[in-house]
């Protein structure tokens, strides 16, 4: 089983301008880096928990509609009467989201580490929920307290940092914990204040085996656990807009390595260059299917099947 811990919120997306100097009305789409996770390792077929704290407001409710819907076990989510995070998105000319959250008392800040964990053979985590307290400190004692293989993509949120010193000293904190780690280029030079891949070699020597980095239209690349860089080039997509390519690529991998029977940081240092190029494919093309819809819609499996 794959344990996808971490939040759930509701992006605000704008829609079209329909008039001169107005803006468009916020529609609602489903979505949190986890949450996205989850649902699109459900979707791909791979056996997949959710584990988090969901408002029982609407959309709290309709939250947890759509993971039953995507194949995403519930058992271990947590409720409470707290409202839903909001994030108030905003689209660039490229289709880049930007976003303004409203995360104050809203349930899944209130996330409590459970006393037992769920059974897991991988266990993913990031976004805001390893920045945001009290929950922060809950899901970084999840990821002390199990034996998993564990896969981090810190998502990083600039507007939410107070102190960013502080957060690259947690960073460099969780690394021995961590042994696949996937995050975006920008969100690599962001954290080192240096070249991403100069950062991401530094980062392998401190735990983690292998790393993986998104790179936007110039593709994926990987540093393997033999230390080699490979790298693929970027499935061609119309974008609509690009919110959820990222948590696209992360879901699709743990799919891809649970369907190849990795279960164990020993396999994915194993893992040589073709099969990471076979890898980063997948990731890549469900990531085009999800940037070629509006908000976070990752693809199910048989879609996927249909360009690869």
């Amino acid at each position: 089983m794959i344990v996808v811990a971490g939040e759930a919120l509701v992006d605000l997306v704008p829609a079209k301008s329909t008039l001169d100097g107005e803006p468009g009305a916020l529609l609602p789409r489903l979505g949190g880096g986890p949450y996205n996770v989850a649902v699109t390792v459900g979707r791909l077929g791979a056996p997949v928990s959710f584990l988090s704290r969901i408002s029982s407001d609407d959309f709290g409710e309709a939250l947890v509609h759509r993971l039953n819907l995507s194949n995403v076990d519930t058992t271990y989510l947590q409720r409470g009467p707290e409202p839903t995070t909001l994030a108030v998105t905003s689209l660039g000319p490229d289709g880049g989201a930007r976003y303004t959250f409203y995360s104050e008392g809203t349930a899944d800040r209130l996330f409590e580490a459970p006393g037992d964990l769920p059974e897991m053979t991988m266990l993913s985590l990031g976004t805001n929920s390893l920045v945001l307290e009290p929950g922060a400190s809950a899901y970084e004692q999840v990821m002390r307290r199990t034996d998993a293989l564990t896969v981090l993509d810190p998502n990083v949120r600039p507007m939410l940092i107070d102190d960013p010193g502080a957060y690259r000293d947690r960073f460099a904190s969780w690394l021995p914990d961590v042994d696949l780690l996937k995050l975006s280029e920008e969100d690599a030079e962001w954290i080192a204040g240096k070249d991403a891949l100069e950062a991401v070699r530094e980062w392998r020597q401190r735990g983690p085996a292998t790393v993986v980095l998104t790179r936007g239209s110039k593709g994926l690349a990987v540093v393997t656990g033999s230390g080699e860089l490979v790298e693929v080039p970027a499935t061609r997509a119309q974008v609509v807009d690009t919110i959820g390519a990222g948590d696209t690529v992360h879901g699709a991998l743990l799919a891809w390595l649970y369907t190849k029977g990795v279960r164990s940081v020993e396999h994915l240092r194993e893992l040589d260059g073709d099969a990471w190029r076979e890898a980063l494919r997948y990731a890549g093309a469900a990531a085009a299917i999800t940037v070629s819809r509006a908000g976070a819609e990752p693809p199910y499996a048989a879609e996927l099947g249909l360009i690869l």
